[in-house]
């Protein structure tokens, strides 16, 4: 890894000398500012989550594929199997916390023989799925933003290519606050997780007091289903968790922010199960209270303000009203791109500091003037916007967009918990910091898998029948592009100097299935480890 210069560091709390020397025990020298404490960290997670918001937004993936029915008890099985999800992730960061997330607890989980090519495989996805989830910001927000122009102008036609470019205005702001504001990012986080807690709350008084006596009947926000998909009610509904599994993924972006928290063993494995509580009760309520709100469904799914401005308008009747509410989730997207965009340049330069991507050398240098992983967040950015051209070219852009986020994230997630449950709990170090138990571990591991492999089975099906190039989820026309990338780079660069994150001890115990030296290849032709 190289910097612009030799990197100052800051001196930092009492305790920040403990967590730098458990890093470099990892195998890694601090770089990066410890600026986070623990609300600071959980605002930035809530606010890459932005679950209500989230939810919220994206009412048009559930509305018409399962309806009320998928928006309210496929949040409750999402936030179910997402909470293991997180925990089992989170029991594994305990242990080791490097911002490398996933893809490190893959290689240190693995044995020494599929160490390199599995956490090569993990870390190629996550870093596909965080550049994905970044996107997701800027296209709710060009959602948000056109809609509220259609309501005030009727005779207004969206066009995709403005949201592109709203979407392109969403990413550049996230860019130049990653890159210049990098100090004030802990207060930015405090500033959205208040912003976003506030919303929740004078959105659902206000629509719940504007709206009465006309509500829906329990009835119907409980036990109504619509389909208007074409696929057939069971496949729908499947379809409709889209939109929970949205607002209720990225907690890893806790993970790749550790080399910047004090105390990161115990506050970012809280942080991260909070997160999704706190996303799961907020957008509990906040959708209860808009489909009580909402008088009429057919002009909710069909209305070119969108789903949210349009139960909004419904429920004050008050098109100033209206747009003020929704003032409320078009910044918490600007404040979530910001978020997301820092995690994913993290996770871009911890790849390229182990190796994992093309000109890994340049993409790891961390800028000494902005103390700015300035390369790699270039990088992402750059994709991100690449990204984005979808909407050029495709009606079902959106679904394609929240679709990639959610199936990328979610198989990278799994990848390290998979091998856990095949080689047993008992390879985590005994005293980490925070401990599910064998038998509530084992069952969130079990779930959390469950739910990995349902999702990235069925948010591959386009959403709609029947299927045309039009409506066509291109996800996995992304995902294979991904896929030859990674695999033409294996072949000319990683199978021979890539080895995986270089780790070595973690409170004095050996990490169990990662050797820190590799020596070299024997007159047999296979490679000859020594732990240290």
């Amino acid at each position: 890894m190289e910097t612009d210069s030799k990197i100052t560091r800051r001196p930092g709390r009492a305790g920040d000398a403990a967590d730098d020397e458990r890093l470099r025990a990892l195998g890694f020298e601090p770089e990066l500012e410890r600026n986070f404490s623990f609300l600071s960290m959980i605002g930035f997670a809530f606010a890459i989550l932005n679950s209500w918001t989230a939810l919220a937004a994206s009412l048009n993936i559930a509305l018409p594929s399962g309806g009320p029915v998928a928006i309210i008890w496929g949040l409750l099985v999402a936030g179910v199997c997402n909470l293991a999800l997180s925990a089992s992730l989170a029991e594994i960061c305990s242990v080791y916390p490097t911002s490398g997330g996933v893809y490190h607890f893959t290689a240190m989980l693995s044995t020494p023989r599929w160490s390199p090519v599995l956490s090569w495989i993990c870390g190629w996805i996550n870093t596909a799925g965080w550049w994905a989830l970044t996107a997701t910001g800027g296209a709710l927000g060009g959602q948000l933003i056109t809609g509220v122009i259609a309501l005030l102008h009727p005779n207004y036609t969206v066009q995709r290519w403005h949201i592109f470019l709203i979407y392109v205005a969403y990413v550049i702001g996230a860019f130049f606050i990653n890159a210049f504001l990098v100090r004030f990012l802990p207060a930015i986080n405090k500033a959205a997780l208040l912003w976003s807690i506030s919303g929740v709350v004078i959105i659902t008084v206000t629509v719940l007091a504007t709206a009465s006596p006309n509500y829906q009947s329990g009835d119907f926000v409980f036990r109504t289903y619509i389909n208007e998909t074409g696929w057939n009610n069971g496949v729908a509904w499947i379809l409709g968790l889209l939109q929970a599994g949205l607002g209720l993924t990225g907690y890893d972006a806790v993970s790749h922010m550790v080399e910047e928290i004090h105390d990161p063993s115990r506050n970012a494995p809280k942080a991260m199960v909070l997160a999704v509580v706190i996303g799961l009760v907020t957008g509990l309520m906040f959708l209860i209270a808009l489909l009580f709100a909402l008088t009429d469904v057919d002009a909710v799914i069909s209305g070119t303000a969108g789903p949210l401005l349009s139960i909004f308008y419904q429920a004050t009747n008050n098109k100033a009203g209206a747009i003020c509410l929704d003032m409320f989730p078009i910044v918490c997207m600007a404040f979530a791109t910001t978020g997301i965009l820092t995690t994913s340049s993290r996770m871009t330069y911890a790849f390229a500091r182990d190796g994992g991507l093309p000109f890994s050398r340049f993409f790891s240098r961390v800028q000494k003037k902005h103390d700015v992983p300035m390369n790699a967040l270039i990088l992402s950015t750059i994709i991100v916007i690449i990204f984005g051209c979808i909407y050029l070219g495709s009606s079902s852009a959106l679904n394609a967009i929240l679709s990639a986020s959610v199936v990328a994230l979610g198989v990278s997630y799994g990848i390290p918990v998979a091998i856990l449950v095949i080689r047993g709990r008992h390879i985590l170090q005994a005293d980490r910091s925070f401990k599910l138990g064998s038998v509530l571990g084992f069952t969130a591991n079990l779930i959390g898998l469950a739910w990995v492999i349902l999702t990235t089975i069925f948010f591959l099906f386009p959403p709609d029948t029947p299927v045309t190039a039009e409506n066509m989820n291109y996800t996995i026309a992304a995902f294979a592009v991904v896929f030859i990338v990674a695999a033409i780079t294996w072949v000319v660069k990683g199978r021979k100097h890539y080895k995986g994150p270089q780790l070595q001890h973690i409170h004095g115990t050996e990490v169990e299935g990662v050797e820190m030296d590799v020596q070299r290849v024997s007159t047999k032709g296979s490679p000859k480890r020594t732990k240290t």
